[in-house]
């Protein structure tokens, strides 16, 4: 006799299983930072690939404490952003409300940067200074820098257009993050300016998509007898008789995939550029070609295929990781390419 009961196949913690909205993802929110000195929470980088490395285990409570360890790593290609302009947020009843921002001059803007017109229109007659003065006077509760991505320094990914966000700051009150927003709007800056080395941060990325896909590949559902009278890649029933309707708890197929994700506490291994430490293998990397820019070692996977933006933040959920110093023996760099 069959079981009568049995676990639920799939998972119904994401729903809906939607198409994410933009091809990277987006930070909803930022840890409040301790400190006096004003620091920048966040960074984007381009997915290259995999390799593996070899490190010593530094972990005094490991099993394997002292020795030589294989630990596979995500390399990301981190070429400098560039900071836009300020925003403001003030409290209301209804959570965060923008209060004003202020952006760099477009006459300066064109100069150093003038890829920005692939994204956006030019700000003419924008008075920085003015907005800044009317930021200051704004009860404000948390400072963001508006930052850009600089995709023409990489040579691997197709759009050269670049991608506009939202960066949070730490550290200080808002008059000091205002003041240093001021500073240093108009400049570049890089991956070891929000980071370092062996710090832990979160990922968030937007899955490889698989488009439309079957509910047995979807949610692991389970075949049918192949005694069934119709097919097997389907449900026995989509619910109740008499409801009239399906219950959005039934599993049905749809798109798979293509899913905003954050990955939590995800260790930096190594902060690098190619002149210093070649990471490029044998043939380039699978679907993405050179690393010609900075790059990271992340430990670990990380959502979305080569090419993918991936966004970086500080882990919100970091209470009780202990960080150990990192030894790197050898990183491997032979050929990816299946030969």
């Amino acid at each position: 006799m069959g079981k009568r009961n049995h676990p639920r196949r799939g998972s119904m913690a994401f729903s809906p299983r939607k198409r994410a909205s933009r091809h990277f993802g987006r930070v909803k929110s930022w840890p409040e930072g301790e400190g006096s000195e004003v620091r920048i929470q966040g960074f984007a980088g381009w997915k290259a690939g995999m390799t593996h490395v070899l490190a010593k285990d530094t972990n005094p409570k490991s099993k394997s404490a002292g020795q030589e360890v294989r630990i596979p790593v995500t390399v990301i290609e981190v070429p400098s952003m560039y900071i836009l302009g300020v925003r403001g947020y003030r409290s209301t009843a209804y959570g965060l409300q923008t209060a004003g921002e202020a952006w760099i001059q477009s006459e300066v803007l064109a100069e150093s940067f003038p890829q920005l017109g692939r994204r956006m229109p030019m700000r003419k007659n924008h008075d920085a200074d003015a907005h800044f003065e009317a930021l200051e006077t704004e009860d404000l509760v948390s400072v963001r820098l508006i930052a850009a991505t600089m995709p023409s320094k990489v040579s691997a990914t197709p759009s050269k257009t670049p991608e506009v966000m939202e960066i949070g700051l730490s550290g200080g009150d808002t008059a000091q993050q205002l003041n240093w927003a001021r500073e240093q709007i108009g400049q570049e800056f890089n991956f070891t300016d929000a980071f370092s080395e062996g710090t832990y941060t979160d990922v968030v990325a937007v899955t490889k998509g698989y488009g439309w896909q079957g509910v047995i590949r979807r949610f692991g559902g389970k075949l049918l007898s192949h005694k069934n009278s119709k097919k097997r890649r389907q449900h026995g029933n989509m619910g109740a008789f008499g409801d009239g309707y399906v219950r959005k708890s039934i599993r049905q197929g749809g798109q798979t995939g293509y899913h905003q994700r954050t990955e939590f506490n995800k260790q930096v291994m190594r902060i690098s550029n190619p002149e210093d430490n070649e990471i490029t293998p044998d043939g380039g990397f699978l679907h993405y070609g050179e690393v010609n820019n900075n790059y990271i070692l992340m430990r670990g996977s990380i959502p979305g295929p080569a090419k993918r933006l991936i966004r970086f933040r500080d882990a919100v959920r970091a209470q009780g990781k202990e960080e150990y110093p990192i030894d790197i023996t050898y990183v491997s760099t032979s050929s990816k390419q299946g030969v």
